[in-house]
């Protein structure tokens, strides 16, 4: 797996817990390539183009998100191969989460990790259900689960988003499929240490503010990184590191964020062009001084078109 964030981070791990993988009472799941071509429902979405590119593909809907990946037993008896699984194994002195990442990293139970679903959480909700295009990266979504997991771990999933699971997929989790490209993992705390920091703000002020921005932004209404707002905040958030020392500058100043607005940008043509809006307004006389960057979301994968600029209003 890709194991690296998008601003230079290490991997983090986390205090030992109890395993994400909930049982399941339902008996019968669907393979992957059946899930893609399950049945869709009308829920205003974009479907994803069918893998081979047949008659009824439709324009393709893009993912570019940022939650935790958590495997979820699919039915009864993939729960109970998994225990007999784990009875072979030498998990000794192992959590039931590191027994979880052992059995599972093995090559022997490889086809453990094609029964698991792997479902996508931002915010603590289920927000999809993940499936790599390549079964090689299958590795993937076994290295994003972390042995020791900690609340400061974060997953980022770049794909399509495809049709509403069927209700055997995941044990009746009726979300979208996100057939993903890339994932990466890491942990909060790697990202705020690795980006560089404005030379007036010491480490001890600047490391606070950049957390606080990363998670105004995870916090914003509904960001289940499928819109290209969405899409345009959550590449800034772990692919540009400006937009932190811009916000800590701002606080240098005795400002405080009230706004981050993403709108179309008056250069989109051919191309979808939007404008990252960050609004700081000082704490004393209530003027408010705007910055913005200018992301291309056209297609997958978002890219910087200009650099981090004051904005006036038009």
């Amino acid at each position: 797996m890709q194991n690296e964030p998008a601003i230079s981070t290490t991997s983090g791990h986390e205090e030992g817990g109890p395993p994400a993988v909930t049982a399941s009472a339902n008996p019968g799941s669907a393979t992957p390539a059946q899930a893609y071509d399950a049945p869709q429902v009308d829920d205003g979405s974009i479907p994803a183009p069918r893998p081979n590119g047949g008659v009824g593909a439709a324009m393709p809907a893009y993912v570019y998100a940022i939650g935790r990946i958590e495997p979820r037993f699919p039915s009864l008896s993939a729960e109970k191969e998994f225990a007999q699984a784990t009875g072979r194994a030498e998990t000794a002195g192992l959590t039931d989460r590191q027994a979880l990442h052992e059995v599972l990293s093995q090559r022997e139970n490889r086809y453990l990790v094609r029964l698991l679903c792997w479902a996508f959480t931002i915010e603590g909700l289920d927000t999809y259900i993940l499936q790599p295009r390549d079964p090689a990266d299958l590795d993937r979504l076994v290295e994003a689960l972390r042995p020791t997991p900690r609340m400061t771990d974060v997953d980022v999933v770049v794909g399509m988003r495809g049709p509403i699971a069927p209700p055997e997929l995941c044990n009746g989790l009726m979300v979208p499929i996100a057939v993903f490209d890339q994932l990466y993992s890491f942990d909060v705390d790697s990202l705020i240490k690795s980006i560089p920091r404005p030379e007036k703000v010491s480490a001890k002020e600047f490391e606070p503010m950049a957390e606080e921005l990363f998670h105004r932004i995870m916090q914003m209404t509904d960001n289940a990184g499928a819109t290209d707002e969405h899409r345009a905040c959550n590449y800034c958030t772990v692919r540009y590191p400006a937009i932190y020392a811009t916000a800590a500058e701002a606080f240098g100043r005795n400002a405080s964020l009230t706004a981050i607005e993403v709108r179309p940008s008056p250069l989109s043509g051919i191309r979808k062009i939007v404008e990252v809006i960050f609004s700081f307004t000082n704490r004393q006389t209530d003027v408010v001084e705007k910055f913005f960057t200018r992301i291309d979301v056209t297609e997958e994968f978002p890219f910087l078109i200009t650099k981090m600029s004051p904005y006036f209003d038009r």
